[in-house]
């Protein structure tokens, strides 16, 4: 997969995360916003590199901004924005993923 554009998903209201998709060189690069991050940040940032790359993206840099997500909106919210990035909404088959 090849990352086209700037892809977005979520939100900055409570129980959610805003994920940021652009196009990276170093592998996968994640910048991480959270309140929780101390306690969760390993398991947030694993998330979403194993869901990308699932996806089949290596090299990526991710500006996430938690707001107390759980795991599985985490996921999705990734899969979204790495869907918008890469300019593709029917790949993969969600389960796969």
């Amino acid at each position: 997969m090849e990352i086209k554009t700037t892809g977005v998903a979520g939100t900055l209201e409570s129980s959610d995360i805003q994920i940021m998709i652009s196009k990276g060189t170093d592998g996968i690069q994640i910048d991480l916003d959270s309140e929780v991050a101390k306690a969760y940040g390993d398991q947030i940032k694993k998330v979403i590199t194993d869901t990308l790359k699932k996806y089949g993206l290596d090299n990526v840099k991710v500006k996430a901004t938690d707001k107390g997500a759980l795991d599985c909106v985490i996921e999705a919210r990734t899969l979204a924005a790495a869907q918008r990035a890469t300019e593709t909404s029917d790949k993969p088959e969600l389960g796969v993923l």
